[in-house]
């Protein structure tokens, strides 16, 4: 449905966004790595000076990347996500509660659970410093009158939408830093029906205000680029509450992988290449001809060659010094990257340095719970605000809160059983107090259940 046209103002991108655009596509590379970064590699493999085009070309076709910091972006997600976060609620709607069990179990009407669409969210965070979600209600073309019409044709069934930073391209806010309003943008390929003979490209535009949104699109095939049309707009689900319906998952400067660690990673890759590219070309080594003479002969393996009496002939083969600086260089690099990025106990683990004491082991391995833990803050605060949110559009009235994720070990579980054990020996005469710490026992040994069963049992402890 077409409601009009509009001009160029829809597409104008925040000063922000244009100044990180830019940083936001090389960290993507460097993260993702394999082909992704090789077809992009000339734009991070230094040219020497005066360097000949086709030296450089051959330079580039044998470039390859050593990925650290995305094995270490992994390494912190799947930790950080091998239990997933226990999910609370407390209210007396047994409808309100159904659901929220079912909105866990697939928050994005595509089967997706809120862990793994939060680990994904997770993951953008760490490489571009935030990501964002937005929350969303099916659109009908009817108004509802009562919750039952509504539930029944499915205009309150919630789902989210996630989004990489550099897809939130304009906003602004309000004078408590809120967001007053917000575009985002996404790209897809589109083709109508199979017979069709090419693609074309879709881009579409959402933008949010605190009670209205509207929805722009724009197609292009080959060098034809249709105008900007309106397609849809109204009101929103959370404009009672009279807020964007985004939510953004943010890490601090200091935890943000990729910008901590993308310039050892560009200067590691341009060194290993560059010791690489030495140590091939010391393979193929060149005859040096000492005469005072013009010196005219063909040299090839089949041939010879005469000299004069006062004639040298000798081949240069390199004495290795620089070769063996440039390994001891590229080591500490791969350590630095390891230790800006607070697993320095991996670092020493991968390079050989086993001169690391037990405590001194103990003590970086500290700091990376603590880094895990902080990791594991900012989800669960995200992953409330949008819960939250939720509740408060769908109006059901419960006391939502997420836990979990501050144990990294699966041996943690023992001595945490042990100190439940002690805390309820103390005899305090507190019935609330043995329940919760029970159901908070129960959901982090039980948590890879669904959240259904999670509820149920819940439920249950709090009937003793």
């Amino acid at each position: 449905m077409n409601l009009g046209t509009v001009g160029p103002d829809i597409n104008h991108e925040h000063p922000e966004y244009a100044g990180k655009r830019a940083m936001w596509r090389q960290y993507r590379d460097l993260y993702a790595g394999g082909e992704q970064f090789r077809v992009n590699a000339d734009q991070y493999l230094v040219r020497r000076q005066k360097e000949p085009g086709d030296v450089y070309i051959e330079r580039l076709s044998r470039s390859f990347y050593e990925n650290y910091v995305g094995s270490i972006v992994d390494w912190y997600t799947a930790t950080l996500f091998r239990r997933e976060p226990v999910l609370t609620y407390e209210g007396k709607s047994e409808r309100s509660r159904k659901f929220f069990g079912q909105f866990a179990d697939d928050c994005d009407l595509k089967g997706t659970n809120l862990a793994e669409f939060f680990r994904r969210q997770f993951v953008e965070a760490l490489v571009c410093g935030k990501s964002c979600v937005l929350i969303d209600f099916p659109r009908l073309n009817e108004p509802v009158g009562t919750r039952a019409e509504e539930d029944e044709r499915g205009a309150s069934r919630a789902y989210l939408v996630g989004y990489a930073a550099d897809e939130l391209i304009n906003w602004s806010y309000d004078d408590h830093g809120q967001y007053q309003w917000v575009v985002l943008r996404t790209q897809s390929l589109r083709k109508e029906r199979l017979e069709d003979t090419g693609w074309s490209k879709q881009t579409r535009w959402v933008y949010y205000d605190k009670e209205k949104y509207r929805i722009y699109e724009q197609a292009e095939g080959g060098t034809d680029r249709g105008p900007i049309e309106i397609v849809a707009e109204g009101r929103h689900g959370l404009a009672k509450q009279l807020r964007v319906p985004l939510v953004e998952l943010r890490v601090s400067e200091g935890l943000w992988l990729l910008n901590k660690a993308a310039t050892l990673q560009l200067e590691h890759f341009n060194k290993s290449n560059a010791l690489g590219w030495a140590l091939t070309m010391g393979l193929f080594a060149m005859p040096v001809v000492y005469s005072e003479r013009d010196w005219d002969q063909v040299m090839g393996e089949s041939y010879y060659i005469q000299l004069g009496p006062q004639d040298r002939f000798g081949w240069t083969e390199p004495q290795g010094t620089v070769y063996q600086i440039a390994a001891d260089n590229l080591t500490r690099l791969q350590e630095e990257i390891y230790r800006v990025c607070y697993v320095t106990h991996a670092g020493g683990s991968v390079s050989g340095n086993a001169a690391q004491s037990g405590v001194s082991k103990q003590r970086d391995y500290a700091i990376t719970q603590e880094v895990l833990r902080a990791y594991g803050d900012a989800v669960k605060d995200s992953m409330k605000r949008v819960l939250r949110a939720v509740d408060m559009a769908r109006e059901d009235g419960l006391s939502i809160n997420v836990s979990g994720m501050d144990e990294f070990d699966i041996g943690d579980f023992g001595t945490e059983l042990a100190d439940a054990q002690q805390l309820l020996s103390l005899g305090m005469n507190s019935p609330t107090l043995r329940k919760q710490v029970y159901k908070k026992l129960a959901f982090q040994f039980l948590c890879d259940v669904r959240q259904e069963v999670k509820d149920q049992i819940g439920r249950e402890i709090d009937q003793e």
